[in-house]
């Protein structure tokens, strides 16, 4: 049976580097990294958020605390598929991730409130309250990506993906359909993210400036969102107003 991290706690940097780049830092990891359990995945999500995206346009504006709340998967899954539900909150740099194992019918009617959490615990009330406190909260965007990833053989929290085909799509928000939509348009660039507890290893920091690869601040959901924006695929202020004549009609 697989063994699944639940919560974490970490820092998180990103880069967008060439396939040259990615080649060569390739080459100089060998010895120090190594493929993890589940180095060669494709990873499905379903990003959650209020109709007005406030969750999203949150994010974009950078503040001190953020969060999210996503239903992940590694592969296309069935109805009766376990996938995570997760939690996702950075404040002052510092990510903490919290998440449940569950069937993707039991996650999907959960968070439709038409079920209470199928995994009751301190992770499903956190959860529980996130999807209370975010009135009208629901599925807003499907994002997918081609991941290979590497492991530290002697920092259990150093880990370094590196992801590509990132797609998304606003419409279809359903895991079990599969992969398609728009391609992130990165210029064939991939997509790096560095998982580390603290402090960056000096020998990983150096290798990084050696190679020029620059640190760069891009959210896979806000990229998706502003060009759906732009494209006239999502309208928070139209979802705002639904969302006020909802609240309208139920106060007395």
């Amino acid at each position: 049976m697989p063994v699944f991290q639940f919560t974490f706690e970490r820092y998180e940097r990103k880069y967008l580097i060439s396939e040259e780049q990615y080649q060569k830092l390739l080459e100089r990891l060998e010895g120090k990294m190594t493929e993890d359990r589940y180095a060669r995945s494709l990873i499905t999500n379903i990003y959650y958020d209020t109709p007005d995206f406030l969750l999203v346009r949150r994010s974009i504006d950078k503040p001190i605390y953020k969060e999210k709340l996503r239903v992940r998967s590694y592969g296309v899954p069935q109805s009766d598929s376990k996938v995570f539900v997760e939690i996702k909150k950075k404040y002052k740099g510092v990510v903490y991730k919290r998440r449940i194992n569950v069937p993707l019918d039991s996650a999907c009617a959960f968070l439709k409130g038409n079920a209470p959490c199928p995994e009751p615990g301190q992770i499903g009330n956190e959860i529980s309250y996130f999807v209370s406190f975010y009135r009208g909260i629901g599925p807003a965007m499907f994002i997918s990506y081609d991941r290979y990833s590497l492991a530290s053989p002697t920092d259990s929290v150093l880990r370094i993906t590196f992801d590509r085909n990132i797609t998304w799509r606003t419409e279809d928000l359903d895991l079990k359909n599969g992969v398609y939509g728009n391609r992130l348009p990165l210029d064939d660039g991939i997509l790096m993210e560095i998982k580390i507890p603290g402090v960056m290893p000096l020998w990983l920091s150096q290798l990084l400036d050696e190679l020029h690869i620059m640190p760069c601040s891009i959210s896979k959901y806000g990229t998706a969102y502003s060009i759906a924006l732009e494209e006239h695929l999502v309208d928070p202020l139209a979802g705002a107003q639904s969302l006020l004549a909802k609240t309208n009609r139920i106060l007395p």
